[in-house]
């Protein structure tokens, strides 16, 4: 998997923290710095930490399922992107506590992040060097969800509904290409 692949992943994968992170954004009259970096770190640790998991879980059944991991990688990532594309059309009004405290941060952080899960395991069948690539998902999802805060602070909820949209439709294609690259079809 190269570069350019890793970061269309790292930013689908980020596009839920981001839109979670536009709502904190919202939630804040007076906004600082340190809201950004909390959001930021929870959300990119996260995103960092459970594609490693998946990642190990997936080495640890490797052998099991070689011969349709292509499927599997396929399946997992169109329906994290169906489900984050449903997610965009839900017009549900969420509210969310302006607290940033660790009771707070760890839930949302944790919803987040359970896509990135499946990616990791994923990621297991087509042998990605995981360390750089987890920590090129964690910092992409810090960065994106600093901007989200700001940008909920600023704009409100315009963008949520959107960003949800282009992270769903990001990751089935993904999954298409992996596809279609395993059966030859694409080069």
């Amino acid at each position: 998997m190269g570069l350019l692949e890793l970061f269309i992943i790292a930013v689908g994968l980020s596009m839920d923290a981001f839109a979670v992170a536009i709502c904190k954004g919202l939630s804040v009259r007076a906004l600082r710095p340190g809201h950004a970096v909390v959001t930021g770190l929870y959300f990119g640790g996260f995103q960092s930490l459970m594609p490693l998991i998946g990642y190990f879980l997936g080495v640890r059944f490797q052998s099991l399922i070689t011969s349709v991991d292509h499927w599997i990688a396929f399946v997992l990532l169109a329906l994290i992107g169906g489900n984050m594309i449903r997610e965009s059309r839900n017009t549900d009004e969420e509210s969310l506590s302006d607290s940033f405290s660790f009771a707070t941060m760890l839930p949302l952080a944790v919803a987040t992040s359970i896509d990135a899960l499946a990616v990791g395991v994923t990621f297991a069948f087509l042998q990605v060097d995981i360390v750089p690539a987890v920590c090129f998902i964690g910092v992409t999802t810090f960065i994106l969800s600093c901007v989200g805060v700001k940008i909920g602070n600023v704009f409100g909820a315009k963008y949520k509904s959107r960003a949800e949209l282009f992270g769903g439709v990001v990751l089935i294609l993904m999954g298409c290409k992996i596809l279609l690259e395993h059966l030859g079809v694409l080069g």
